[in-house]
């Protein structure tokens, strides 16, 4: 084939593709039939099903044009043949370590990433993925952990290194910052929606800071300890019911404090058992009163109900579907869909909640 001629094919080759581009993109969960096929308890027990497994959230691979991607893929790899591209180079935008996340207002998946120093989000209906690495203006993120809905359909975003909480908008742009001075090492972050108190897990200060909407720090609860009300190295934080659940992590241990910060209810003990606790991570609850604590030293998701007592556990280490290698955080959204942030694995693991006591 002459120059010329090559040139002229690559050239419609190229024009094919982007035409391509145009295609819409529709996000789908990763999952093979044998995956989608687990329920927990496990269908050998028969006992009856509480939770299925659904798929995984890794990054840009979930999105997929309607069709399969057919003319997309065939015009990529006779370009690649016609004029010699190579996309072996393109590195591809995906999860690394997931930290936690959340389902917002409109129905995005975001998702904290402490190695890929950004906020993903999953936009299912725009069937695109985009990622926020913006924490202020001339600054970008270090350690993002903790996300919670703040007011104004703000996200707030805690940042372990920078030891700060910041304010995104719902596009991403951010809106301001709080904390500075006041917090060592923020981690998971909560919003009492009534009150419009924040809620920041500083786990270097082994405490919890109390913060208003506007950012003004309001009260510290907890100190170092081992007593009821009292932390150490505290992790993950959510609102559920007028109680906050704090992950207090090296105590093994998740404690419920009222509004007042007075301790009303304790989850788990130390051990070596299913149900027990040994480095809680992650917390959150469904609309039926179920408690979900991530142990991420047994790489295991525990369910307990509202008075703490221990049901049932999910996953187990490793990297198949399903399961884990050392989860950080839990949420759950309006239908009931549990995710986890498997860390090691470079994902998020999303399961249905079937139902029933």
């Amino acid at each position: 084939m002459s120059r010329a001629r090559r040139l002229l094919v690559a050239i419609s080759a190229a024009i094919v593709l982007a035409g391509c581009a145009s295609e819409p993109l529709v996000m789908r969960l990763q999952a093979t039939p044998q995956e989608t096929a687990q329920v927990f308890p496990p269908a050998e027990t028969q006992e009856i099903p509480r939770y299925r497994y659904l798929g995984q959230l890794v990054g840009e691979h979930n999105f997929r044009p309607a069709d399969g991607g057919a003319r997309r893929n065939a015009a990529r790899q006779f370009l690649a043949w016609v004029a010699g591209l190579d996309d072996g180079a393109d590195q591809p935008v995906v999860l690394q370590r997931p930290q936690t996340g959340l389902v917002d207002e409109l129905g995005r998946i975001v998702v904290t990433d402490v190695s890929r120093n950004a906020v993903f989000v999953f936009d299912e209906s725009a069937g695109r993925l985009d990622v926020w690495d913006e924490a202020a203006r001339g600054q970008r993120f270090v350690a993002p952990v903790g996300i919670a809905l703040g007011r104004d359909r703000e996200l707030l975003v805690t940042d372990a290194e920078l030891g700060r909480v910041f304010r995104l908008g719902p596009d991403g742009r951010p809106r301001g910052e709080f904390g500075a001075g006041e917090l060592q090492r923020p981690t998971g972050v909560a919003r009492d929606p009534k009150t419009g108190r924040v809620f920041v897990a500083d786990a270097r200060a082994h405490d919890i800071k109390v913060f208003d909407d506007d950012g003004r720090l309001l009260q510290t609860w907890g100190r170092r300890g081992e007593e009821p009300g009292e932390l150490n190295f505290p992790t993950h934080v959510t609102f559920v019911n007028g109680t906050l659940m704090v992950a207090d992590t090296m105590n093994a241990r998740v404690q419920g404090f009222d509004r007042e910060g007075r301790p009303v209810l304790r989850l788990g003990q130390r051990g070596r058992y299913v149900g027990n606790l040994v480095r809680p991570k992650g917390v959150a609850a469904d609309d039926e009163g179920n408690i979900y604590v991530i142990e991420s030293m047994y790489d295991t998701l525990l369910v307990f109900d509202r008075e703490g007592r221990f049901l049932l556990s999910l996953g187990g280490t490793g990297a198949a579907g399903g399961r884990f290698f050392l989860p950080a955080g839990v949420w759950v959204d309006g239908r009931n869909r549990v995710f986890v942030a498997d860390m090691f694995n470079g994902r998020v693991a999303v399961f249905q909640f079937l139902g029933g006591n």
